[in-house]
């Protein structure tokens, strides 16, 4: 299944992070892409406000994953830094998977290590907007 959306706003992106929070359960995990500054990070923190989070949701790029508790547990990954996929495993990635919502950016590193159900998200630029392509 892929579905396509225009994102003309911040508030187009909060209506999709809000749509989508509703389809989410325990062990999913959401793969996104796309280059810097199309709004993986500002989806992600209106998806975990979405999903009943109150603290404030920042992008892990330092410390590559930040732990959030909502209607669920969020574990938020960013792989930007990483380097080989053994790195990904040293987080612990597999252990994740199952006993919350998972949410990575750059992901590429990852791919093979991605179950199979994964939710992928793509945004991108086009013209003044943002395209984001989800992929199931």
């Amino acid at each position: 299944m892929q579905t396509e959306k225009i994102l003309r706003s911040e508030d187009d992106t909060i209506a999709f992070a809000q749509e989508l929070a509703p389809k989410l359960k325990k062990g999913d995990v959401l793969a996104l892409y796309g280059e810097l500054g199309t709004g993986k990070t500002f989806f992600t923190q209106q998806l975990c406000k979405s999903l009943g989070v109150t603290e404030n949701v920042s992008s892990p790029s330092y410390v590559l994953m930040n732990e959030y508790m909502g209607s669920f547990t969020i574990h938020h990954l960013d792989l930007y830094r990483l380097d080989a996929a053994e790195e990904v495993l040293e987080l612990g990635l597999y252990d994740l998977y199952d006993e919350a919502i998972t949410i990575i950016e750059w992901p590429e590193i990852a791919d093979g290590m991605l179950p199979e159900n994964a939710i992928h998200i793509y945004f991108e630029f086009i013209d003044t907007y943002r395209k984001v392509t989800v992929k199931k």
